[in-house]
């Protein structure tokens, strides 16, 4: 399970400091650094939320865009032995090396939704 909390399409990282007895975590994905913190569940959800509130509002009054802008392209270390299988399965299957792996990961996430 990962540590994150979701609001309004927006994710956020959650981390616990045993030093400070609290939860702390940011927003992701934006270009931006939004941070919140708390010591119980139910205040960490508030603060999250009131974070990301917040964020949508400032983006407004500047007139920006919230979200971060992805290019499409990733560099992705892999086993040589799997990069060889991948490319000879790409090329059985008529297609680039980024066809095939576009369309392996899209097969994941449409089955991670589920």
């Amino acid at each position: 399970m990962a540590n994150t909390i979701e609001y309004k399409g927006y994710i956020g990282s959650i981390e616990y400091s045993s030093e400070d007895k609290c939860f702390y975590g940011k927003l992701e994905m934006i270009d931006d650094l939004v941070t919140f913190e708390a010591t119980s569940a139910n205040e960490l959800e508030d603060n999250f939320q009131n974070s990301v509130n917040t964020y949508l509002e400032t983006c407004k009054e500047l007139n920006r865009e919230p979200q971060k802008t992805y290019k499409g392209i990733f560099n992705v270390r892999i086993d040589p032995d799997l990069h060889k299988r991948i490319y000879q399965e790409a090329l059985k299957a008529g297609i680039s090396l980024n066809a095939f792996v576009q369309k392996a990961l899209n097969n994941e996430v449409k089955h991670q939704a589920i």
